[in-house]
């Protein structure tokens, strides 16, 4: 949660199974409310986005990265194998 932003309360409809996850992530601890799990996967959605438009535009300037930088980029980061 972005800290001094502004809260405003809102019903919504989930799939059953989302609640459940929602829910058995704040019993793990790994949330510290059902709202604080919707916000942080909206805010990676968000960031998602933004990463998205960020490529597009490398691409459209330099071009997608062709088979070799891809397969460096595997090979560095440990994907290959």
């Amino acid at each position: 949660m972005i800290i001094g932003m502004t809260t405003r309360k809102i019903a919504i409809s989930l799939p059953a199974e989302q609640v459940a996850a929602a829910r058995q992530a704040v019993a793990e601890g790994r949330a510290a409310s059902v709202s604080a799990y919707i916000s942080d996967a909206l805010a990676r959605r968000d960031a998602d986005e933004d990463l998205q438009e960020m490529l597009a535009e490398i691409y459209a300037q330099a071009g997608p990265p062709e088979d070799t930088d891809r397969a460096w980029a595997r090979q560095v980061l440990g994907l290959d194998g």
